[in-house]
């Protein structure tokens, strides 16, 4: 078959392709699909394969022509981007024709198409590029409050003896908010309601004006909340809030002993075990912040400095996939979950516009690190696979026999090449940036950071 063709570049990675058909292929391709009328259409008073082709035309003309178009372009279509590698089109980005051409036997086919293709980058604009380092500490301090998290955790609770409410006290409060005349305010009651006192997770944050109350007695607060208040609902407002303590119960901590450590893993002998695999764990939770921190701010300084388009069918394919995964999340279906969100007050399509600037910023840096990957030809070595696995035991505490038999599956061992293929790209790219020391801060902090 005789083609030519010719790729026009579009707005946003899309491609506009025109191909042409000879005429000689036109007609030998029109001829192919008479001949398969020909030989499985049948008419009354013809015999099965025997309908002259005339009689066939007369009767199927329009029908004929279309079925020899659409296998026409299907064909030249195929034969064009079997071996197109910049200008294929995306798995989902199928080629659209928005006139379909004319069968003239007597002239070449011309006809045009547009699909979106994955973007071209180069990376070449590093200057500029400063990634500030956070410096964090890991001490006694945060392996105290490990160990107070894992005490609270196999803590028991009890009735307290006195039932007067005191500070890190389980309560359970009735209360509602008062008008102006002292009235319970309609759809402000809440029943049962459980918290921590000290940890401020209730809706006034009455936490220390019910300190010292006892079980069963009510009190009326009036509390006025500073304009600057981190909930909107309440900032530079003066609130009245009826409150009546239905229990009062304390937490009985474990002791911190060999005991304990073994009531908490199998894995521990001793106290000072455990103290050392949280210890271990603490640090490698900084270092993998960290990493994730110093990756975001590269890659986040790299798109703006070097621009490109995002496909719509590209970003359009991985907000699709987002909201999927939401649903799965909420172990709902994708059409259930819609309608869940529009019950609450909001549609699919305000969520899908909350998310698209992340999206698109999130697609442009896995791009730009694929690209940069294969433009420095980097690839991982047995031997470093090997060391990855070493690396990910001692990280975890783990036999590196064990993460071997994690990383059997191709498919999880196929990632962890592409991990460590990343790792490498960075510790390439660190050294051709400014990498500096970032303010201190810290471990609960750190975790705050994005």
């Amino acid at each position: 078959m005789k083609i030519t063709k010719e790729f026009t570049n579009l707005e946003k990675s899309a491609v506009k392709l025109t191909v042409t058909v000879a005429k000689k292929d036109v007609e030998a391709s029109y001829n192919a699909t008479l001949q398969k009328y020909v030989k499985n259409v049948q008419i009354p008073g013809f015999r099965k394969g025997h309908v002259p082709a005339n009689v066939l035309e007369r009767k199927y003309g329009d029908s004929l022509k279309a079925d020899a178009i659409g296998e026409l372009i299907d064909n030249s279509l195929n034969e064009v981007l079997k071996d197109e590698t910049d200008n294929r089109p995306l798995p989902y980005s199928q080629p659209v024709m928005e006139t379909m051409p004319e069968l003239d036997l007597t002239k070449d086919l011309t006809y045009t198409v547009t699909y979106d293709v994955f973007p071209k980058v180069s990376v070449k604009e590093f200057a500029g590029v400063t990634i500030k380092e956070p410096q964090v500490t890991v001490g006694e301090e945060e392996l105290n409050n490990e160990l107070k998290a894992l005490q609270e955790r196999n803590a028991t609770v009890s009735d307290k003896k006195d039932a007067t409410v005191a500070k890190d006290d389980i309560v359970t409060i009735n209360y509602c908010e008062l008008d102006d005349n002292g009235a319970e305010i309609a759809g402000s009651q809440r029943e049962d309601f459980v918290f921590t006192v000290g940890s401020g997770e209730n809706i006034y944050k009455i936490d220390d004006e019910i300190i010292g109350m006892k079980k069963d007695e009510t009190k009326e607060i009036t509390k006025k909340y500073k304009k600057d208040d981190a909930d909107e609902e309440l900032a530079g407002k003066t609130k009245k809030i009826k409150v009546t303590v239905k229990a009062v119960k304390v937490r009985d901590l474990p002791a911190l002993d060999d005991e304990f450590a073994k009531d908490c893993s199998e894995k521990y002998n001793s106290l000072a075990d455990m103290k050392a695999d949280i210890s271990r764990n603490l640090e490698t939770a900084k270092n993998r912040k960290l990493k994730e921190l110093k990756s975001n701010s590269l890659l986040s300084q790299l798109v703006e400095k070097n621009p490109f388009d995002i496909p719509a069918s590209m970003l359009n394919a991985e907000l699709e996939g987002r909201w999927n995964m939401m649903a799965q999340q909420f172990q709902t279906t994708p059409q259930q979950l819609e309608k869940m969100i529009v019950a609450s007050g909001q549609t699919k399509e305000a969520m899908i516009n909350e998310w698209t600037g992340d999206s698109e910023k999130m697609l442009k840096a896995r791009i730009i690190v694929d690209a940069l990957i294969r433009e420095r030809n980097i690839s991982v070595t047995p031997e470093e696979v090997e060391a990855q696995y070493q690396v990910i035991a001692d990280e975890g505490g783990m036999d590196v026999e064990e993460v071997k038999k994690h990383y059997s599956d191709p498919r999880a061992k196929e990632y962890l090449i592409d991990d460590t293929k990343e790792n490498k790209l960075y510790e390439e790219l660190y050294k051709e940036v400014k990498v500096t020391k970032g303010d201190k801060v810290s471990f609960k902090e750190l975790f705050q950071m994005r």
